[in-house]
C-alpha cells in the first residue's frame, strides 16, 4: 500500500526549504577542500532527502555545484534546467524507464532548475548529493524579472515555476 505524503515528512522528519518542498540533510562529508571558484574551503560531497507534493514546486535557483537526483518513491519529478547557454531541457526523473524517466541525473553546476511533481502525480520523494559540497553562500533564487529579462524564450516556463 502506498504511504500518504505526511508520513514521509514525519518519518524522516523532513523540514520547509526556501526553495519550495520539504528537505533534511542526511550526509556532510567529513573531509573538506579547497576548490577553485569557491572562496572558502567546502566539504567534499553533501547529501540530502527532498520531497515535494503537488501543491508546491521547487522554484528556478542555481548553485555552484554540479547535483546529483536520485529517485526513491512516489511519482515523477520533472526537472527544468536552463543551461549557461540558455538551452531549456527537462529531465523527468522516476522509474518508469519505457516513458524515458531516469532514476538518476545530473545538473551541472551554475544552471538555473527548478522540479515539480509531473502533472497528475501526487508527491515525489528524492535524494540530491552535491560535491562539492552544499552551502547556502553558493545558493540563489532567481528573480523572475531577470530570469525573464535573460532568457526570454522561456518566459511561460520561468513564470510556472518562480515565485517572485
Amino acid at each position: 500500500m502506498r504511504k500518504p505524503a505526511n508520513y514521509w515528512i514525519e518519518r524522516l522528519e523532513l523540514e520547509p526549504h526556501p526553495e519550495g518542498g520539504f528537505f533534511k540533510e542526511t550526509y556532510r562529508s567529513s573531509v573538506s577542500a579547497e576548490f577553485t571558484d569557491f572562496p572558502s574551503g567546502r566539504n567534499v560531497s553533501t547529501g540530502i532527502y527532498f520531497f515535494l507534493t503537488s501543491e508546491n514546486f521547487s522554484a528556478f535557483h542555481r548553485i555552484k555545484s554540479d547535483e546529483m537526483w536520485h529517485f526513491y518513491a512516489g511519482d515523477a519529478l520533472s526537472i527544468s534546467v536552463i543551461d549557461k547557454n540558455g538551452k531549456a531541457n527537462e529531465i523527468i526523473l522516476g522509474l518508469d524507464l519505457e516513458k524515458g524517466q531516469v532514476p538518476q541525473a545530473v545538473v551541472p553546476a551554475n544552471c538555473w532548475f527548478a522540479s515539480k511533481v509531473k502533472d497528475g502525480g501526487e508527491y515525489g520523494l528524492v535524494g540530491c548529493t552535491v560535491s562539492p559540497g552544499f552551502d547556502f553562500e553558493d545558493f540563489k533564487m532567481a528573480d523572475r524579472q531577470h530570469l525573464i529579462a535573460e532568457y526570454p524564450r522561456h518566459k511561460e516556463l520561468i513564470t510556472s515555476l518562480t515565485r517572485v
